[in-house]
């Protein structure tokens, strides 16, 4: 029994190609362990295969861009873009356009923290954290807040 695995990655060759005399061919499985449990370091995986890699700079740079990515959020969660006189069909699809962005862009930054790295988590929540002091809280508003405070639904999860 291979304990270096640990649950993780393929167990061994797979067969899963037939080759031109009908015959299965054998090609392994790439065995990538993955962390379980939050870590630091520089060295992770952060959205795509092999980003940021192992330099610091592309790490600081993957982090600031989770940064924006929930920061981006919350200003879509708070923000009004339809104009009042916008017809219904108008306004109907670009709400559904903005709902659209602000789910992939919720999920990309979610995705970004089940890499479980610490730094990755610290920036995500910063920026949905200084997202909603600007955009959501009443802060920086000199007014009392109006009755409808976004062009889109607030979120449930």
């Amino acid at each position: 029994m291979d304990h270096g695995n640990h649950g993780m990655g393929g167990m061994g060759p797979t067969m899963n190609n037939t080759n031109s005399t009908g015959g299965m061919m054998m090609r392994p499985h790439h065995k990538m362990m993955m962390h379980m449990t939050f870590f630091w370091g520089k060295n992770a995986e952060i959205l795509f295969d092999g980003w940021p890699g192992t330099r610091t700079g592309m790490y600081v740079l993957a982090l600031i861009s989770v940064f924006f990515f929930a920061f981006f959020v919350e200003w879509l969660s708070h923000c009004q873009l339809i104009k009042p006189d916008s017809t219904h069909l108008a306004a109907g699809l670009i709400q559904t356009f903005l709902h659209a962005l602000r789910i992939g862009l919720a999920y990309l930054v979610m995705l970004a923290v089940m890499s479980f790295n610490g730094g990755v988590f610290l920036v995500a929540v910063a920026g949905h954290t200084l997202g909603f002091l600007f955009f959501g809280s009443r802060v920086f508003k000199k007014s009392p807040p109006p009755v409808k405070t976004s062009d889109l639904p607030l979120m449930s999860c």
